[in-house]
This record gives C-alpha cells, sequence and structure tokens, in this order.
C-alpha cells in the first residue's frame, strides 16, 4: 500500500484523458539546486507524498548532489506548492522559472532518483562545485556579446540549437549530455584566457559545466543566470533587444516555446523553413525531428513513407511485425545523427 501511494499505477490513455478534462489552468515551471542531499530516496519520497495530494505533475530528478524539476502545477494550488518547497531547507528560496508558454506540458508525476541531475558521467576531481561561473543578468548577458570579445556557447544538444541559438555561438553537434562536456572542451582549446559565455535551457547545465571548465583552466567563464527560460522573461519584462534568436527547445509535450519570431530550423524531409519537433508517429520508431505542416499532412506526422505505411497497419498486425527482426519496419535503426538526412529516405 505505501509503494503504491508513492508511485503512478494508471495508464498513459487514462492519465491524459484526466488532464484534458480538467476545468482549471496550470502553472509550468522550472528549478534547479546543486545542494548537498543526505539521503535522495527518502527526499524523493516526501517530494512525492508532498506535491500528489496537490496534484502536480512533471519530471523530476532528485540525487545527492541536488534536484532538477521541471513541472506542472494547478493554478489554484500554486500557493500550497510554494510552502512546500519553502518548508524544506534543501528548496528554501531557490529561484523558480515560470514557463512562457503554458498549456498540456505533463501529464503524471514521475520522480526518480538518479546518481547526477545532469548527465555528465564526470568524476567528483572533475569539477568543483564550490567554484561556479559568475552569474549573468539578461542585461548583462547581451552586453558581453555586444563587447564581441567574449566566446559564446550553447550548453545544450543539437537538436535544441537548431531551433534556437544566441546569434555567433558556438553550438556542440552532439546528442547527449555526456558528450557535450568534452565536446565543448575541445573546441575552446586554446582559449582558456579567453571570457567564456554558457547559456542553457534553465540554468542546470551550465551551473555543473562551469564547474568543469573552471577546473579545467579556463578563467573566465560566465553564464547566463536561469537559463533561457529568465532570459525570455527579462527582455520582455524590462524591454532588452533579444539576442537569442527562435525557439527555445523544451523537453515536455509543449516541445518549444518561441522567444522571437524568427525560424531559423528547417524541416528534416524538405528543407523548407520550420521550427516544430515532433516525435514520429509510427509507435515502432519515435524519431525526434522537425516537420512543417505540408510534411506532417503528406507523412501523416511520421519520419518517412516507410512509417507512414507502418503505422498506417492495424494494430494486431504492428505488433506482429515488431517481434520479427527480420521483418519489423522501424527506423530505430537510424540514429539521431542521420535526422538531417530524413529527406534521403523519405522520397
Amino acid at each position: 500500500m505505501k509503494a503504491e501511494a508513492l508511485y503512478n499505477k494508471k495508464s498513459k490513455e487514462q492519465l491524459k484523458k484526466e488532464l484534458r478534462a480538467e476545468t482549471f489552468d496550470r502553472i509550468t515551471c522550472s528549478f534547479y539546486r546543486y545542494v548537498d542531499i543526505e539521503k535522495p530516496a527518502q527526499f524523493r519520497d516526501f517530494l512525492y507524498r508532498s506535491w500528489n495530494k496537490f496534484k502536480i505533475l512533471g519530471r523530476v530528478y532528485v540525487a545527492k548532489e541536488g534536484i532538477n524539476a521541471q513541472i506542472s502545477c494547478p493554478d489554484f494550488n500554486w500557493n500550497e506548492f510554494i510552502n512546500s518547497i519553502e518548508i524544506h531547507r534543501y528548496l528554501k528560496d531557490v529561484p523558480i522559472k515560470r514557463a512562457i508558454k503554458q498549456g498540456e506540458s505533463f501529464y503524471k508525476l514521475t520522480i526518480k532518483v538518479k546518481k547526477e541531475i545532469v548527465a555528465y558521467g564526470l568524476t567528483s576531481n572533475e569539477y568543483d562545485m564550490k567554484t561556479v561561473g559568475t552569474h549573468l543578468s539578461a542585461k548583462a548577458f547581451n552586453k558581453k556579446i555586444e563587447q564581441g570579445e567574449a566566446i559564446t556557447v550553447d550548453m545544450r544538444n543539437y537538436y535544441e540549437s537548431e531551433v534556437g541559438r544566441f546569434e555567433n555561438a558556438l553550438t556542440p553537434d552532439v546528442d547527449t549530455s555526456r558528450e557535450l562536456l568534452p565536446a565543448v572542451k575541445e573546441m575552446l582549446s586554446g582559449c582558456e584566457d579567453n571570457e567564456i559565455l554558457l547559456y542553457c535551457t534553465g540554468g542546470v547545465r551550465c551551473e555543473k559545466a562551469s564547474a568543469y571548465l573552471i577546473k579545467q583552466g579556463f578563467n573566465k567563464v560566465s553564464q547566463l543566470s536561469g537559463g533561457i527560460i529568465q532570459y525570455a522573461h527579462d527582455i520582455k519584462t524590462q524591454g532588452i533587444e533579444s539576442k537569442f534568436l527562435g525557439k527555445n527547445f523544451v523537453f515536455d509535450n509543449r516541445m518549444g516555446e518561441s522567444i522571437t519570431d524568427d525560424v531559423i530550423g528547417v524541416c528534416h524531409q524538405c528543407e523548407r523553413s520550420a521550427d516544430s519537433h515532433i516525435d514520429c508517429a509510427n509507435d515502432a520508431c519515435h524519431i525526434l525531428f522537425i516537420q512543417c505542416d505540408r510534411c506532417f499532412k503528406i507523412y501523416n506526422g511520421c519520419c518517412s513513407k516507410e512509417c507512414k505505411n507502418f503505422a498506417s497497419l492495424p494494430i494486431e498486425e504492428q505488433k506482429k511485425l515488431r517481434k520479427d527482426p527480420n521483418r519489423v519496419v522501424s527506423l530505430s535503426r537510424y540514429s539521431s545523427r542521420v535526422k538531417p538526412k530524413l529527406k534521403e529516405i523519405t522520397s
């Protein structure tokens, strides 16, 4: 009974049905904090008990090194949620960033205990969280960019930067967080004395990345405080010119938040201007790619004719084919590195 109260037991379909039946608004927000958590599993259970009763949904990672959370809270429970944050010593006064674009961001509450809250795969001697980069406001970050002397680095995966990024930023060509730091270190080789400006979605990746770079000998490391999410709020409320172009990719059902009207991405199938990531509608594929409205209609939300044909088969036939390794029609064999080459396999 106790275990059941600490984990969701409903199906995905039921959860989505309940979400769409809600008659109230939700507030999507995020926060993180690097802090020594003595008993992560116990803290995890405390959070689940507290937030589940407030109908909070989202994805939360807890580790000995801290917490990283993206959640959706009913508007009428917002004050109770804030109170649940403030009463705990690990979370008191933690900066909370509200999303610009609201909507159906999450459909269930998932809180997991992890080894790291950002999966960089670092050893403890490669960084020191007591020494991190200087936090810069939106205005200060813009000023550094305008001065033209600092090197701006996107601390996100390539599929995030392909729909939105800061002007003239270095964008690592990597798929995962584990690949990111080695790639950035190599890109910045020989620039140890240059000023480095880091940015990411909400700040959590930059926090640890700045500690890593400082440990590796980079002397002037700064980071965008609150990430792109906070930057988007600040440029609107303070009337600041945006140096970020396009859309901020987010890891929930919304897929992105438009910061400016610039569309810098292209459809992976026809190469027309587009910035909407979608999950291939073929359940045997689920590759993440950019698709324009025209190709969405042509391929029924799939990444290729092959996947479109497979997805149109009766469910029972799809299940049989998935069990046959010699017959299954799936683009899972294509790594995310070939996503820009989808045009070649859709013709």
